[in-house]
């Protein structure tokens, strides 16, 4: 079993290491002003970045317009679609954009490229779709019991849907929601194949699946899930593998590795932890390093090449790297005036050298702002 690390980014010889080893430089190229409403989720997707927020509505933005350099844009001028119960989670496969929402439904929409240039989302579907909410509300069996006093058929989620993702391969999208569900529709035909009934003890924050499947959840019950897809009576369904359980708050983001052999969890509790499988058995897994540094709650994790971004209620992102058998804080990125609620990145191609690789994070916040930020770090 690896040896636990604590990684504390206020350790002045840490801080030092840091700088004499990788001078990293980065600072702020864009703010995207918003009208009031927070960002509560951004996905790159091709050409455009997609954020959703608080005040119902979906907008695309041209990534090339974002990576000029004091090239700030307003959002007011970017609206795609309203629709209906804050935005909390998108997640992009293919043409399709998938949107999780407060009034508890996942949204289905289209990019056409005929549309792009007008800033056009065709809605193709709301989940769960009207004939599995036929089928189901016709049949006893498919109702469930989600409260003393309610039932409700087993493809509904009962409360707000709080994390979406989507399969390596496209064709499978898992949804969780503060109902404590964890559910998994055909990316297709939008038929729901399964559900996961209480799934947490309370409301699950955040979801990452890995490329072979395996689904990670995380709730505010302080503790991580594993499921995986095994073979039963019932023909394959998703299992419980393992519970993670080193946190003392609510789970609120997770994220996996590039090469997806660590998990990253971060909590209310200040923390960031690194899990990896355990050698002692292999549907289990321990935490092999905290990240500490952050003063406030984490709130959203997101991982590009070997770095890991961190975004917080105390209005920083931190980049970390692991350096031997250690995580370090390469940079805190000091800007927004609220909880930075979201983070995306990619690797910059246009401005990557020999000498050094270049990164573009965007984050948005509950200061209503976009802001993308630039890192270049030397090889």
């Amino acid at each position: 079993m690896s040896h636990l690390q604590t990684s504390d980014s206020q350790n002045e010889s840490q801080r030092q290491y840091c700088n004499d080893h990788l001078p990293i430089t980065h600072h702020c190229i864009a703010t995207i002003k918003g009208d009031g409403s927070y960002i509560s989720s951004l996905v790159i997707g091709g050409k455009f970045l997609y954020t959703g927020s608080s005040n119902k509505e979906i907008r695309m933005l041209k990534c090339d317009n974002l990576r000029a350099e004091f090239d700030h844009e307003n959002l007011s001028d970017c609206m795609i679609i309203r629709g209906n119960g804050a935005v909390k989670s998108l997640v992009v496969s293919a043409d399709k954009i998938f949107s999780a929402h407060q009034d508890h439904k996942i949204r289905v929409w289209r990019v056409d490229e005929s549309e792009v240039q007008q800033q056009k989302l065709t809605h193709l579907a709301t989940l769960p779709t009207f004939s599995d909410r036929t089928l189901t509300v016709l049949s006893p069996k498919s109702h469930v019991q989600v409260s003393r006093h309610k039932t409700s058929t087993w493809v509904h989620h009962n409360d707000t849907v709080s994390a979406l993702a989507v399969s390596m391969d496209g064709l499978v999208l898992y949804s969780v929601s503060w109902d404590r569900t964890l559910k998994i529709w055909h990316a297709a035909d939008f038929k729901c194949l399964e559900s996961i009934c209480n799934a947490h003890d309370d409301a699950i924050n955040a979801l990452s699946v890995s490329s072979n499947g395996d689904v990670y959840t995380g709730s505010t019950d302080r503790t991580i899930k594993l499921w995986r897809k095994l073979k039963s009576s019932d023909g394959e369904k998703h299992t419980l593998v393992t519970t993670l359980k080193k946190h003392k708050s609510g789970v609120n983001a997770l994220a996996l590795s590039t090469n997806e052999n660590i998990l990253f969890s971060g909590a209310s509790d200040r923390l960031i932890m690194a899990w990896e499988t355990s050698d002692e058995d292999e549907n289990d897994m321990v935490a092999v390093s905290v990240l500490k540094g952050h003063v406030k709650s984490i709130m959203c994790l997101s991982v590009v090449s070997d770095l890991l971004c961190s975004g917080s209620a105390d209005e920083t992102i931190r980049i970390w790297n692991k350096t031997e058998n250690c995580y370090f804080c390469l940079a805190v990125l000091d800007g927004h005036k609220g909880p930075v609620k979201c983070l995306t990145s990619e690797t910059d191609h246009n401005h990557a050298t020999d000498a050094s690789a270049s990164y573009l994070i965007y984050s948005g916040g509950l200061d209503s702002d976009i802001k993308v930020w630039q890192i270049f770090i030397p090889l």
